[in-house]
Parts: structure tokens; C-alpha cells; sequence
């Protein structure tokens, strides 16, 4: 096809993309975004969009459409249909949308009608190498495949946008203008205070990550510390910053399954961040019960994780279960309070941090934005494009409040004893 016959094809297909769009988004309160097409015609917004969708190709909003949902979008963000640029969490209000809109017979016939006059893609999808996991779900070994599917990207892809401590979780903010590495010491040193640890103690991090709560712990409040993970790199990493800081004396870093581990000699406190997702829910029994048998009578575990609310349902299939996290198991917080207190354990204090979640993925997805031909470097584009995508949509999702992350504070009471104090001030004001 020769230049000009490519421009007026380019034309008239992005008039018929307008007429699509128009009616598409009739009902779309929000018109604080544009959509360029590949001939540079711009539709929407002219002045300071929030965001900018680009189509790649002519036949892009046909890779979108007709049946959105969250894996169809996606798919077509990582596999470069369309770019977005500018605010990408705010992109994610239009996805709620599309997916779901209520349409009738006759809208739905009409907008299929007008789809069908833009091309065809004959585009290859490619990038990402999905992994097809062996065994029964939950398994110990079908998990040890799922966790290093995620986590054992190279550490230097991480520590581009996580804090100083590789702190791969929700950090714990006084403003939303804190500083990310101030906002996760801040952390780090709440569930200590929560813990409320004192030297020589026994602690048990259950999904230690990159070590850094076991490192805080065992150098500021003088516990003996292990931690667990199932992935390799991360333990690598974590026994070089553990060396590195000194502290081989004072913190282990295994690689071990939660149920694997030796019940003697007790352990004086145990605390599990941002691992309990990944249980599963029909294996939630059997992780709260070993909790309750690895921790000393007067003990205290705190659970700190992700929540689905219960009145949230997702519609179509899920890109994160796909492309991020599979075999992960999200459930609302009554369905792991019922389990835990099943095992034994006595529910002490619960707190949400949802805003502060929230916080933290926005910061996340600044850092990784701002590293991105380092992160397509390190990982590939496709790579960069499912993150980039997940921690926006997964901010989005926590300041709507599909999602919300709950700090649990468990008690395994002796002869009806907590050991606790009676109020929480010491939390508060060490």
C-alpha cells in the first residue's frame, strides 16, 4: 500500500473509531482522557487529559472489543495493542466501565455492527512465556512453582522500585507525602511494636521475602530470628544482606514451606506479611493451625494481608491470576478470622490499612515508571507492561475498596491468659 493510500486507510479508519467510541462511551460521565489513533488524530479531551490511550494499530479497538474484561484489556495492554500515557491509575474508572456496562440486545448488536468495519488484527501475541504448573493446587510443590513464577525475577528488576529495604508490601504512612523508605521503616518497626519483641526472643517470619522485617527485628529490638521463603533468589539475596549487615549471629534464612517447619523448640512470636494470599482458601484451617503449633502458650502471631470484600464480584476472568499471581487465593477477611479462630487462636486486634496500601502501590508505580528502560532491560517489555499494569490496577482496586489489608493480632492464650497488656498505648508511644 503506497503512502497515500495509507493515510486516506488511516483516515477513514480512525473516523469510523470515533463514531465507535461515540457511541461506546454515551453514557461515560468522565471526558478527562483521550484516545490517539495511529494516524494522530486525537478523540476526546484536547486540553490536559489525565490519560492518553494510544492505538498502536488500526485494528486495536477490535483487540479491545466487543466483550471486555479484565483479562481481554489486559492482554491487549501487554501484548502492545494500545499504550497508555500519563495517569495510569486513572485509566482504571474507564476499564470499570467497559467491563461493566449493562447493554442490551440492540446496543450490543449496534456496537458489534460498527466493530466489524475496522480491520481484523493478523498480529502475533508474544512476550511472556506463561508456565503451565504440575501437581494438585496448593501442593507443596505446585506452590514452590507458583512462588518462583513471581518472585524469582532477578532482584535488581525489585529493588528499581522498592525502598532501600526491599520491603515487598504495604508500607505505613503518617501523610501521603512521606518519603517510601521512610513509610516502610515506619512499618517494619509497627509490627515489631505490635509484636511487642524483647531480646532473646524466638521470632518466626513466615514469608520473609528479601529479610527485611527479620534484619529490623533482630538489630532493633535483639530477637533471634528466622525467616522462610520458598523461593531461592529471594533467600539468596536476603542471606548476602543478612551477611552484609552483620547479623548472622541473630537472623537464618531458610528455604521452607510453612508446614514444613519444626514445631521444637517453640517460637516466642510468629508473623506472616503479604505470604497468606497465597495459601489458598481451603488450606486456611491447616495454616492457621500451624501457627498455633509453633507458637509458645502466651504467644502472638500477626497475620498481616490481602482481603477481598465480600460484597465485591469480579466480572470475567482475572488478569492478575493469569499473568501475576496464579494459585493465588484472595478471600474476605471473615472467611481467615473464622479459620484462625478455629486453630485456636484468639483474635486480639485487627487493623486496615487499605489507604496506606493504596499509598504504596502509587509510589510503586511512579518508581517503576521512572526506571522503565532499566526494568525492560532487565526483564522484557512484556514484563514491564504486566507490573506496570497490576500495581496501578491493584492501587485502584484498594482506594475503591474491593481490596483491603488487614493487620491480625492472634493470641494463643494459656489457661485463658493473653500476656497482653490491657491497653494498646504502647504501640502508640514507645
Amino acid at each position: 500500500m503506497g503512502a497515500w493510500a495509507k493515510a486516506l486507510f488511516q483516515e477513514a479508519t480512525s473516523r469510523i473509531s470515533e463514531d465507535f467510541l461515540g457511541t461506546l462511551l454515551a453514557h461515560y460521565p468522565r471526558r478527562d482522557f483521550q484516545v490517539r489513533f495511529p494516524d494522530g488524530s486525537v478523540w476526546g479531551a484536547k486540553d490536559q487529559p489525565r490519560f492518553t490511550l494510544v492505538l498502536k494499530h488500526p485494528a486495536a479497538l477490535r483487540a479491545l472489543f466487543p466483550s471486555p474484561s479484565e483479562l481481554t484489556l489486559g492482554e491487549a495492554y501487554i501484548y502492545d495493542d494500545f499504550d497508555i500515557e500519563g495517569d495510569i491509575e486513572a485509566a482504571f474508572d474507564l476499564a470499570d466501565y467497559l467491563v461493566g456496562e449493562e447493554r442490551s440486545p440492540a446496543e450490543s448488536f449496534d456496537l458489534n455492527e460498527r466493530l466489524q468495519k475496522l480491520p481484523k488484527s493478523e498480529r502475533a501475541r508474544g512476550g511472556q512465556l506463561l508456565i503451565e504448573f504440575s501437581g494438585k493446587l496448593h501442593t507443596k510443590d505446585r506452590d514452590r512453582q507458583a512462588v518462583s513464577y513471581h518472585y524469582d525475577l532477578p532482584s535488581e528488576f525489585y529493588a528499581l522500585w522498592l525502598d532501600q529495604h526491599m520491603v515487598y508490601s504495604c508500607a505505613y504512612f503518617t501523610t501521603p507525602e512521606d518519603d517510601l523508605d521512610a513509610a516502610q521503616e515506619r512499618k517494619l518497626d509497627y509490627i515489631c511494636r505490635k509484636l511487642r519483641l524483647r531480646p532473646g526472643e524466638r521470632l518466626l517470619d513466615i514469608g520473609c521475602g528479601w529479610g527485611g522485617l527479620v534484619m529490623h527485628a533482630a538489630a532493633h529490638y535483639g530477637v533471634e530470628a528466622t525467616g522462610i521463603t520458598l523461593s531461592v533468589t529471594q533467600a539468596e539475596l536476603a542471606r548476602q544482606r543478612v551477611r552484609n549487615a552483620g547479623l548472622t549471629d541473630r537472623c537464618r534464612i531458610e528455604v521452607s514451606d510453612y508446614r514444613d517447619i519444626d514445631h521444637d523448640p517453640l517460637y516466642d512470636k510468629i508473623v506472616s506479611v503479604g505470604m497468606f494470599e497465597h495459601v489458598g482458601e481451603a488450606l486456611l484451617p491447616e495454616y492457621f493451625h500451624q501457627a498455633w503449633n509453633l507458637l509458645r502458650p502466651g504467644g502472638v502471631f500477626l497475620n498481616h494481608g490481602i482481603s477481598y470484600s465480600a460484597t465485591y464480584r469480579r466480572k470475567g476472568p482475572s488478569f492478575v491470576d493469569r499473568y501475576v499471581f496464579p494459585d493465588g487465593d484472595l478471600v474476605p477477611i471473615s472467611t481467615s478470622l473464622q479459620a484462625a479462630e478455629a486453630s485456636g487462636l484468639e483474635l486480639r486486634d485487627i487493623e486496615s490499612l487499605r489507604e496506606h496500601y493504596a499509598l504504596t502501590l502509587h509510589y510503586w508505580v511512579q518508581r517503576l515508571e521512572a526506571h522503565r528502560e532499566e526494568a525492560r532491560r532487565i526483564t522484557s517489555e512484556t514484563t514491564y507492561r504486566i507490573w506496570r499494569l497490576y500495581m496501578a490496577g491493584a492501587a485502584h482496586a484498594f482506594r475503591r475498596g474491593r481490596l483491603n489489608i488487614y493487620q491480625a493480632l492472634f493470641a494463643r492464650p494459656l489457661y485463658g491468659h493473653s500476656g497482653l497488656p490491657l491497653t494498646r498505648a504502647d504501640w502508640y508511644h514507645p
